[in-house]
């Protein structure tokens, strides 16, 4: 793989909608060719991702605001300058829990959520659309806990 130089400016990348979130990729799998991505996500109180689980790694570093975060069977309140780490395959989701939109860095090694998160975000309009979100999960390799429902 050449390596490329990768340069995001502020007002760069598309924003994606994605369980009441909004989703910008800072570098895309592509750019590092599928080894990992990075994104900024915008979690507006009590959105987020139920509990799900996938086979690849994930990291949050919190930004700003506050969350309730599920990793593994705990429950934790996180808040800006908290860093969490989930290796693949462990439960895991979080929903905001500030009045002020919380903003979230999250990296995946190797690179999967991309192609997820436009799907839901080409697909997911309105409230009665969330039915699809475990279908799609399931195609990108995200199990969805059989108790919860997308948010």
């Amino acid at each position: 793989m050449d390596k490329t130089v990768v340069v995001t400016r502020n007002e760069d990348g598309e924003a994606l909608r994605v369980l009441g979130t909004q989703v910008r990729f800072l570098c895309e799998a592509e750019q590092t060719g599928q080894a990992w991505s990075l994104m900024e996500v915008r979690v507006p109180k009590d959105a987020g991702p139920p509990p799900h689980d996938h086979d690849w790694d994930e990291a949050y570093y919190i930004v700003r605001g506050e969350l309730e975060f599920t990793l593994g069977s705990e429950r934790m309140h996180v808040r800006a300058g908290d860093f969490l780490y989930a290796p693949g395959g462990t439960l895991h989701g979080f929903r905001g829990l500030s009045d002020e939109d919380a903003c979230v860095l999250i990296f995946d090694a190797p690179a999967h959520a991309g192609s997820f998160f436009r799907e839901v975000d080409r697909e997911v309009r309105a409230p009665h659309d969330r039915a699809k979100v475990p279908a799609i999960g399931q195609r990108h390799g995200i199990r969805f806990a059989a108790r919860a429902e997308p948010a």
